[in-house]
């Protein structure tokens, strides 16, 4: 790897636009975005953390998820606003690897963690009778190990073939970060190695947890439309699984458009707009999402405001 960084030592990241009138609006609005996506998920994890009746499987899920989405607004997002400030942006071969291991690491986490959300719900809802054995404190933390050690082991083997890559001449990156799509473009040896993985696992672990969340969805629909009569019921069950359902949506949606279908990074302004929808914008709508309609965070957030806020009512 030494020998590779002789040659490039450091990528110059282009960012989302050269044009300097858009630069400052774009730094508000992704700061925002960003203060929004730490100060939301941030609070998720305080209540899932603290407050004793959030201690089910379901939050401790949201919970993982939530820390998912700080860590992966902030591996790219930061970087993103300098750019803004400084205008093209420039990175070393060691940051570049770095982040690029980072944003697949946690992104390929947060895929799988929302399939095992869904298998929480289908045995909630299904299986309730056995669900505080199924989903025992043992059996969550396993499930959150495995989608954590799965997402490490994913973006390793892209990080470690990317590191072997032969780069020359010009290191300009057309985009807002360091991605493999981009930087396969600045290779100047064969990197069909490179594009077969990135279509076969990566869309591999888009698309399987996908399947298996359209699954547990299936089940869970037929379930309640056969087995469950009381209308009151099936309202509290389908609430139960909304917002799961508009995450999912929204982050499955744009991960499929960018890693499943066989490309090599021909559209980058297409593939910068796609990966800012579930890098920066969902991970700031998440919290907003799954405290909308949650009675259960509404009392929990409520209650926490008034022993900081108003200790003397409590």
């Amino acid at each position: 790897m030494a020998n590779r960084t002789e040659e490039v030592s450091e990528f110059i990241l282009m960012g989302l636009t050269s044009l300097q009138g858009l630069q400052h609006f774009l730094f508000a609005l992704f700061l925002l975005l960003y203060a929004a996506s730490v100060l939301g998920n941030g609070a998720m994890v305080s209540l899932a953390l603290t407050e004793t009746r959030l201690h089910t499987p379901m939050y401790f899920f949201l919970g993982n998820l939530s820390c998912l989405d700080i860590f992966y607004s902030t591996v790219t997002v930061p970087k993103m606003l300098a750019g803004f400030l400084s205008g093209q942006q420039t990175i070393s071969f060691t940051g570049c690897l770095t982040q690029l291991h980072f944003f697949h690491f946690l992104g390929s986490s947060e895929a799988v963690l929302l399939a095992v959300m869904a298998y929480d719900r289908y045995v909630a809802i299904c299986n309730p009778l056995r669900y505080r054995l199924v989903m025992s404190p043992r059996a969550c933390l396993f499930l959150a190990a495995a989608t954590w050690t799965t997402g490490f082991l994913h973006a390793l083997m892209h990080t470690v073939l990317t590191s072997r890559l032969h780069f020359c001449g010009l290191s300009r990156v057309h985009h807002f970060f360091c991605d493999i799509k981009p930087l396969l473009n600045l290779a100047c040896g064969s990197t069909h190695l490179n594009l077969t993985l990135l279509n076969i696992v990566t869309g591999g672990i888009v698309i399987i947890p996908f399947i298996l969340t359209l699954l547990s969805y299936l089940y869970i629909i037929s379930f309640l439309l056969l087995k469950v009569q009381s209308r009151e019921s099936r309202r509290k069950a389908f609430s139960t699984c909304a917002s799961h359902l508009t995450v999912v949506s929204l982050f499955y949606g744009a991960a499929i458009l960018t890693y499943a279908p066989p490309s090599s990074g021909e559209s980058p302004e297409w593939d910068m707009m796609i990966i800012l929808l579930y890098s920066v914008v969902t991970p700031a709508l998440n919290p907003v999402i799954y405290t909308l309609r949650n009675k259960e965070v509404h009392s929990a957030l409520r209650k926490t405001l008034q022993r900081k806020f108003f200790p003397d009512r409590t």
